[in-house]
């Protein structure tokens, strides 16, 4: 195209005038977009690979699901522990995971240090009396029960009744974190007697552990 005739057209688009130096430097710029092309090409070209190593671990993650779903059937109780809503298969193996053996464990406040979810007393000149949990032991673990705890408490009915037991009883209400480091407690208790004993979980039983919790869903 003759610089006259280019030099028109960038006229009539930006409907200024364009002087002729300007004009050349923005058709040498034009002449340099194949750089932008190849650019472009590069990036279909990432973007292919990106996915292609999306489905390959895609389908590992799929295949890994599957030797977990085999591995959770050997251990004992762990069927009942799926049973429960709002718990699925990779917060049971994380949990196995992070504590091992269950019978290394006498008791669940042993679970419970490990989380780092036991309770201290601060003292200080400025905060006297405080409790908060010590958050020592594994992290990774307690980041675990917190997570498992909304859909608990979405989808199972006992503990939703729980938690709004403990955040609206007239006596010495809860914090919303509060309570869900009660509730966090709770599970464990939980996970420790249908693994180490091989109780049933139910959902009634566990809302008549607490005083008049059980009649808060028909009260909803």
């Amino acid at each position: 195209m003759p610089d006259e005739t280019l030099l028109q057209h960038l006229r009539e688009a930006a409907k200024r005038g364009l002087g002729l130096g300007r004009k050349k430097n923005l058709k040498a710029a034009a002449g340099r977009s194949v750089g932008i092309q190849q650019g472009s090409e590069l990036a279909k070209m990432e973007l292919k690979l990106l996915l292609t190593q999306y489905e390959w671990f895609q389908k590992k993650l799929e295949e890994l699901g599957a030797i977990l779903d085999e591995l959770l059937k050997q251990i004992p109780h762990a069927q009942q522990l799926l049973a429960m809503k709002g718990i699925g298969r990779d917060t049971i193996a994380g949990f196995l995971a992070e504590v091992g053996d269950i019978s290394q464990y006498r008791h669940p406040k042993q679970i419970t240090k490990l989380a780092g979810l036991n309770l201290k007393i601060n003292s200080s000149g400025t905060h006297t009396g405080q409790t908060r949990i010590t958050k020592r032991g594994r992290k990774r673990l307690r980041a675990l029960l917190f997570r498992v705890m909304m859909p608990l408490v979405a989808k199972n009915a006992a503990f939703r009744a729980l938690h709004e037991y403990y955040t609206k009883r007239a006596q010495n209400p809860l914090k919303k974190m509060q309570s869900l480091i009660a509730l966090c407690n709770k599970l464990i208790r939980i996970l420790f007697g249908i693994l180490k004993r091989g109780h049933e979980f139910s959902e009634d039983k566990m809302m008549k552990d607490i005083p008049r919790c059980a009649e808060l869903p028909q009260a909803a």
